[in-house]
């Protein structure tokens, strides 16, 4: 295909699964549950760090996270005593287990306090053209609070490596509105032309084939390749590809 065709080619795709029933079978139907703001944020950036493994197996546990919460996140991040986090005692998601939660409840609170939230770290944070080294700050704030040296291992960290896709994801969630229903659009303060594709194992995939992507690994020289390359199909929204490259490897095994 030309240049021309293939953004013909991805355009029809992002229409045709950035739209309300893909809501269904992914996991940013978790946040979709709710509507106050901090709590549309946190319940994101809780299913966005367990998004790795069996899709239906991450919203199921993604529903219990939430259900532990009292399915007010961020009610209980901001008020809860030290006996609430007993609730969480037995959860696990593949590597991140109880330890882990009650620490990300801990930090969000740390973040929400000191920070001006989330979405204040992400916004002071990012550069022009990247949120990459916001992404990296947030790591580093979110582990000031004293840790357990394996809960680290569950935000990724750009500057050293990786793709950050769980991060990226979570972040087009947050920023991109485009009246679609899809992605939720409440961040006002970044601009969605410096947003990075969530790459994985299917995008991942999918770019190499349509020519998109030639480094083997997804790490974090893919995701500038990448990014770059979609960047110049649409420069003001290019992660809307996401559902493009998503769609084709998920669902239509491309």
């Amino acid at each position: 295909m030309t240049n021309k065709e293939l953004k013909e080619f991805l355009d029809i795709k992002v229409v045709e699964y950035n739209n309300p029933t893909f809501i269904e079978s992914d996991p940013i139907q978790i946040p979709h549950q709710f509507s106050i703001k901090e709590d549309i944020e946190i319940s994101g950036f809780l299913t966005a760090t367990i998004a790795w493994g069996n899709r239906k197996m991450i919203i199921k546990n993604a529903i219990k996270m939430m259900d532990l919460l009292g399915n007010s996140p961020y009610d209980f991040v901001m008020n809860h005593k030290p006996h609430h986090l007993d609730n969480f005692n037995g959860f696990v998601h593949r590597t991140f287990n109880s330890l882990d939660a009650v620490y990300f409840i801990n930090a969000l609170q740390h973040i929400y306090k000191n920070y001006y939230g989330l979405e204040g770290v992400f916004s002071n944070y990012s550069t022009k053209t990247t949120t990459q080294p916001a992404i990296h700050k947030l790591k580093e704030l979110f582990f000031e609070i004293p840790h357990l040296e394996r809960t680290k291992k569950h935000i990724s960290d750009p500057l050293k490596g990786s793709a950050a896709k769980r991060i990226n994801m979570f972040l087009r969630w947050m920023v991109r509105n485009d009246a679609a229903g899809v992605d939720f659009g409440i961040w006002k303060t970044i601009s969605p032309a410096i947003l990075s594709c969530p790459l994985d194992v299917h995008s991942g995939n999918v770019a190499r084939k349509l020519g998109l992507l030639t480094r083997k690994q997804n790490d974090a020289k893919a995701l500038v390749e990448l990014d770059t390359a979609l960047r110049k199909m649409d420069k003001i929204d290019p992660v809307k590809y996401d559902f493009a490259l998503f769609g084709l490897g998920v669902f239509e095994k491309f």
